[in-house]
C-alpha cells in the first residue's frame, strides 16, 4: 500500500477554529439588540453586500454606511465598529495545539479565511495571528472568497507545498469538501479533542495531546 505523504503544511480557518466569529448571525443578533436595530432591515442588507465587503471591494465604514448608518442613528460608527471588535475572542486551546505543532514538525501555517479586511487587521494584531501564521490568504487581501476554488489554488501556489501534503482544518463542512477536491486533507473542526485525534491520524502524534 502506497505510504501517505508526510504533512509540511496546515491550511486554517480563523473564525470557528483559532477564533471565534467576527461577524457572524449570532453577532449581528447582539448588535441589533444592543443597538435596537431592525433584524430585517439589517440582515436583508448585510446578505446583500457582506460578500463585497469580504472581498476587500468596500470599506467596513462604507459597509456599515450601506447596512446600519443608512439612517440617522443616536450613536456613532465609532461606537459600533468599538462592540463589533469586542466580539472577538481566541480558542486558547487551538492556538496552542497550531503553535506547539509548527515547532515539532516545521510546518508552514497558512490562513485561508473569509474575513473583511478592519476584523481581519484587527484579529491578527489583538490575538498576535503574525506570530504563528507564515501567511495570509485572507479574502480581503486577495479579493477573492470562499466557496471559490480559486482561492485554494491560490494557497497552494503561495505556499509552494504539494496538496498532498497538506492538512486543512475548517469548520464549514462544504469549504473542507472543495479542499478535498484538490487533493487536501481536511480536518472539519468541531472541537479541539476531536481535531487533535483527527490530526494525530493523519500523523500528527502530538495532537493526541500527549
Amino acid at each position: 500500500m502506497k505510504k501517505a505523504a508526510p504533512i509540511t503544511c496546515l491550511f486554517l480557518d480563523i473564525g470557528g477554529v483559532l477564533l471565534t466569529d467576527g461577524w457572524n448571525h449570532d453577532i449581528r443578533a447582539r448588535a441589533i439588540k444592543e443597538f435596537d436595530l431592525d433584524p430585517k432591515d439589517l440582515e436583508a442588507r448585510h446578505h446583500l453586500t457582506f460578500d463585497t465587503y469580504e472581498e476587500g471591494k468596500l470599506t467596513l465604514d462604507e459597509y456599515l454606511g450601506r447596512v446600519v448608518f443608512h439612517e440617522n442613528r443616536p450613536f456613532t460608527r465609532a461606537q459600533f465598529r468599538r462592540f463589533m471588535f469586542a466580539q472577538s475572542q481566541p480558542y486558547p486551546e487551538m492556538l496552542g495545539l497550531i503553535a506547539q505543532l509548527k515547532a515539532m514538525y516545521g510546518l508552514k501555517i497558512v490562513v485561508v479565511s473569509n474575513e473583511g479586511r478592519e476584523l481581519n487587521a484587527y484579529r491578527i494584531r489583538k490575538f498576535k495571528l503574525d506570530s504563528l501564521v507564515d501567511a495570509f490568504v485572507s479574502s480581503c487581501f486577495v479579493h477573492i472568497r470562499k466557496p471559490d476554488t480559486d482561492i485554494f489554488r491560490l494557497a497552494l501556489d503561495i505556499a509552494q507545498t504539494p496538496a498532498q501534503q497538506v492538512i486543512y482544518v475548517e469548520n464549514t463542512p462544504m469549504f473542507a469538501q472543495i479542499a478535498e477536491e484538490f487533493g487536501i486533507r481536511s480536518v472539519l473542526h468541531t472541537d479541539y479533542r476531536t481535531t487533535c485525534a483527527k490530526l494525530a491520524s493523519f500523523g500528527l502524534p502530538h495532537a493526541q495531546g500527549e
